[in-house]
């Protein structure tokens, strides 16, 4: 997400101010609070971690978008160092006609148990995104992609992102990636989002 060149100084404060909003426990985003149900109830949404956690946290991602990719790995650490967190990826496909292919397929791999993996792989990725990147990472992941390529074109897929898009639309998410926690999204620049703070005081509000 493009943002405006901070001092090092500036930056702190944004970290700062999140961790501070959260532990605060300052009233949530009314369309945030209006649209809770789809946003951290739709049985067609993916969820990374802890499925039953005791902090929820939504992503809107694009896999072509080079801050999801560069947040990815802190989201991966974060999985697997508190094991109380559940992250709801909201396949976002805004930046490119290669977006969209990269959120069907991966959508497509829900039936092959293997959504985890290829999500995570593709935004691990370092290069452009393009059908043999999208594909080959599927491949890659252990996914049987002559299923796969059926199965990404089910009505169910496309109408699983064109609800993530109009949700975001309604809540005005303002680009990718953009991360949602107790009712808020976590202020920007994301490359300052120091996520084992802003959990712990999400706990220590709820405490």
């Amino acid at each position: 997400m493009a943002t405006v060149a901070l001092s090092s100084c500036a930056l702190a404060l944004v970290g700062f101010a999140t961790v501070a909003a959260v532990a605060a426990g300052l009233p949530g985003d009314p369309a945030i609070t209006k649209n809770a149900s789809a946003l951290f109830h739709d049985p067609q949404t993916q969820v990374l971690g802890n499925p039953h956690g005791d902090v929820t946290i939504v992503e809107f991602f694009d896999y072509a978008c080079p801050t999801c990719k560069a947040t990815e790995p802190r989201v991966e650490q974060l999985l697997k160092a508190d094991h109380g967190v559940k992250l709801i990826v909201k396949e976002f496909p805004v930046l490119s006609p290669q977006s969209a292919i990269a959120s069907k397929v991966a959508l497509a791999a829900v039936k092959q148990g293997r959504y985890a993996a290829y999500h995570q792989a593709l935004l691990s990725y370092r290069g452009g995104l393009n059908e043999a990147v999208i594909y080959g990472v599927a491949h890659d992941v252990g996914l049987n992609v002559t299923q796969l390529r059926k199965d990404m074109n089910a009505p169910e897929i496309s109408r699983e992102i064109a609800s993530n898009l109009a949700l975001a639309q309604t809540i005005h998410v303002p680009g990718t990636p953009t991360f949602i926690l107790r009712g808020r999204m976590l202020p920007q620049p994301t490359s300052q989002i120091d996520f084992p703070s802003v959990v712990a005081a999400a706990r220590h509000d709820r405490a």
